[in-house]
């Protein structure tokens, strides 16, 4: 039986529910490239079946924050999934905070194990700050999901360093969220 992995990709193209901007970029432009990069990479392994929120560019999921969010806890608990991991891209005020940071839940759960291994490949594959992994249990994707779930802050959209790496190295994330679920899974890497 293959695992079961759905990747969602943060925010929406446009309107309610659009991420973060900065230096020209958007959130929802990176997280749907790196989402589409992992799930090229987990479809190309037969030990998983993957499916993603935002198959197109375009697609826009619900019509406010609330149901966009409930969307894609749905479309994974009716799957079912055996793991979600939720791409976004941080922000902050202070152009100098920069980093990649995964949160979870409940730090004493198999998620948190996850978060750890996938933190990290992306730090090793990347060359992000550690920022750690740390709990958010008001997060609607984590607090709803019924599978171990992470959301994964590739890094700083404010941040000019962090915004090349997001830019430019859009499969490398995508591939250290690969490795690291496998690190975590006790599996060899194939690919």
């Amino acid at each position: 039986m293959a695992i079961k992995i759905f990747v969602d990709q943060g925010h929406n193209p446009s309107g309610f529910n659009a991420g973060a901007e900065g230096f020209g970029y958007r959130e929802q432009d990176i997280t749907y490239m790196v989402g589409i990069f992992l799930a090229n990479i987990l479809s190309n392994d037969p030990r998983f079946e993957v499916r993603v929120s935002r198959p197109t560019p375009e697609t826009v999921l619900g019509t406010s924050n609330a149901t966009s969010l409930r969307e894609r806890v749905y479309m994974a608990n009716s799957w079912p999934a055996d793991y979600f991991i939720s791409i976004h891209v941080n922000s902050n005020p202070n152009p100098e905070i920069n980093g990649s940071e995964v949160y979870v839940y409940d730090l004493d759960s198999p998620a948190a194990e996850l978060a750890e291994q996938v933190l990290l490949e992306i730090v090793r594959r990347t060359g992000t700050k550690n920022n750690g992994v740390r709990v958010n249990s008001a997060l609607y994707v984590l607090r709803r999901t019924q599978m171990p779930s992470i959301l994964v802050e590739l890094g700083y959209i404010s941040n000019y360093d962090d915004v090349q790496k997001l830019v430019n190295d859009q499969y490398q994330f995508a591939y250290g969220i690969y490795v690291g679920l496998l690190n975590y899974l006790g599996l060899p890497q194939i690919l």
